[in-house]
């Protein structure tokens, strides 16, 4: 009985280490289980396309270069021939040197050269006399092809996020050099173009024109973006049927990008019936406008607004008495 029990004891515990044995081979091999490591973050561009990218972007730096190449080498030619042209200049000069320290040994022939001298200065004092003379007759009140003779002005600014984002310092420098133009005028307004005044306490009457009163509307206007429809059309006439007289001469000036109305003939047949002519034929608010190619930097079929702008612009101002002037960069 007792050998019996001890060979129990000896298989149960055999049975345990076989256990114990293989439950570590598993555990050692889970430990050292090898595999492909976990991704964290998902690559956001295929490697490929990046590649793809870089070469098209060496390609057109090439292309880039060998333009710039060719340019370069062009200039050089251009040097060469004006080097050859400067060497012919300074030989000529050397010659008429020589012939002149040549004759002005003769004192009767430099006589003659002295009297032509006089004569040809006394004939150019005159001519000179005579220009100045005509340039006093023909002083013009147009600048840069814009009429200056208004005594009160008004701009209309279109305040709308791609002009105050992408154009408004341009705005502001072309608004300056037009009030540099106007030394001194008997009145001023700054509306946008839903008809919104710069400042409510000069709504319907004109601001005085000083010094100081320029420098707070440039300082203002750095700031200042009330809403906007990206259209004009309620500026101007808002400005024409609150400040229209027919004793002041009244210029009217527009800054925008685009129009975002329904009809361009409606627009021209509602200023023509609010700003009649006078008796000369000749309006009372003349319109100017400054166009912003802000819509042109936009792939084509995004830049209607911008074309319908320009085209009511050219429009207005013709019929206006104005000129309109389109910038060939927005910034």
């Amino acid at each position: 009985m007792k050998k019996r029990r001890e060979n129990e004891a000896f298989g149960l515990s055999f049975l345990d280490v076989i256990t114990c044995g293989f439950g570590a081979i598993i555990l050692l091999l889970m430990i050292a289980k090898t595999g492909v490591p976990a991704v964290l973050e998902a690559s956001v561009e295929p490697l490929d396309g990046i590649v793809k990218q870089l070469q098209a972007q060496l390609f057109q730096i090439r292309g880039e270069a060998k333009v710039l190449n060719r340019d370069l080498n062009a200039r050089h030619e251009q040097l060469s021939i004006w080097d050859e042209k400067v060497a012919k200049l300074q030989r000529e000069l050397a010659n008429v040197q020589v012939r002149y320290a040549g004759l002005a040994e003769d004192s009767s022939v430099n006589t003659i050269i002295k009297g032509e001298l006089e004569l040809a200065l006394q004939q150019l004092s005159e001519e000179m006399q005579r220009l100045l003379s005509q340039r006093e007759e023909q002083k013009t009140d147009f600048i840069g092809g814009i009429p200056v003779d208004s005594e009160y002005i008004i701009f209309i600014i279109d305040t709308s996020g791609s002009m105050f984002q992408y154009s408004w310092n341009k705005m502001i420098k072309q608004l300056i050099t037009i009030l540099d133009v106007y030394p001194r005028v008997k009145g001023i307004q700054i509306l946008n173009d839903m008809g919104d005044y710069m400042f409510s306490r000069y709504r319907g009457k004109w601001m005085p024109d000083t010094p100081g009163r320029r420098r707070v509307i440039i300082n203002r206007l750095r700031s200042w973006n009330p809403f906007s429809n990206s259209s004009p059309v309620e500026g101007i006439t808002r400005a024409i049927r609150t400040f229209y007289s027919v004793d002041k001469k009244i210029s009217l000036y527009v800054f925008g990008d685009e129009f975002t109305g329904r009809s361009i003939k409606e627009v021209v047949d509602t200023v023509e019936r609010i700003n009649p002519k006078d008796a000369n034929g000749k309006p009372r608010v003349r319109i100017h406008a400054v166009g912003f190619p802000v819509q042109f930097a936009n792939p084509r079929q995004l830049q209607f607004t911008g074309e319908r702008f320009a085209t009511l612009m050219r429009e207005l101002t013709h019929r206006n008495g104005g000129t309109f002037v389109g910038l060939n960069d927005y910034r």
